[in-house]
């Protein structure tokens, strides 16, 4: 957190991302979304799965810091700090529209300089750096950037230089939860670990396959590096 403060103050950059278990088995075949993570000055662990496979094989990936915590945490600073300009860069309208409403209730402080939702897939050169050049215009302190990995992060790796923005944050997931478009687990859940399942629950198509798959897999290649002594490679791609 102090880190996003004092890139803001000092108007140098500061690229947030976060990790679990489906992302970084993922990355292992994809190199221009591990080289997003590794492009990034902080990876930290979102879900449980990893901190669950850390203790299994008595390594540790660091805290465990959702993208809901960071959103709240760095937007509640700004607030008590006086304000700060915030641009939000993914999802659609609508979500956009209910987050503009709920910023200014719950960080009256905070300035949202800018929302665009661009289109889901591909999009044309020109219209990324209409893109770009929208948020440099804009100027804010943070870009909240709300799409689906690893679209989010291989997106701010190739533009992070250009947007000239202190703070750039991949959170995916967190526009909805806090537009309130997808309900959230309960607090008790998260705190016991059980959000995957409860978001396996409702959204049962999109989710299986992260949620089933790509925990075991993850895991099975950490212990195959382990086991071959790799372990300060697997560290290096799996930095948080």
């Amino acid at each position: 957190m102090s880190a996003s403060l004092e890139a803001i103050a000092d108007r140098k950059q500061f690229v947030f991302a976060c990790a679990n278990p489906h992302s970084l088995a993922a990355a292992r075949h994809d190199s221009g979304f591990l080289a997003a993570l590794r492009s990034a000055n902080a990876v930290v662990v979102d879900g449980v799965g990893l901190a669950i496979i850390g203790r299994l094989l008595g390594r540790s990936f660091g805290p465990r810091v959702t993208g809901s915590d960071y959103f709240e945490a760095v937007m509640g600073s700004l607030n008590r700090c006086g304000g700060g300009t915030v641009f939000f860069f993914g999802s659609t309208d609508t979500v956009l529209a209910r987050i503009r409403s709920r910023v200014a209730q719950d960080y009256p402080c905070v300035q949202i300089v800018g929302t665009c939702s661009p289109p889901y897939g591909r999009w044309s050169d020109d219209l990324d750096r209409h893109f770009v050049e929208q948020v440099r215009a804009a100027s804010p302190d943070v870009l909240w950037v709300g799409m689906t990995a690893p679209k989010q992060e291989k997106w701010v790796a190739r533009n992070a230089a250009k947007l000239g923005v202190p703070v750039i944050a991949s959170i995916g997931a967190v526009f909805d939860y806090y537009a309130q478009t997808i309900v959230r687990a309960p607090k008790w859940i998260c705190e016991m670990g059980f959000e995957w399942l409860f978001r396996l629950v409702k959204e049962p198509r999109r989710l299986w396959r992260r949620s089933i798959v790509s925990g075991p897999l993850f895991l099975s290649i950490m212990v195959r590096e382990t086991l071959l002594g790799s372990s300060s490679d697997t560290a290096s791609d799996t930095q948080l």
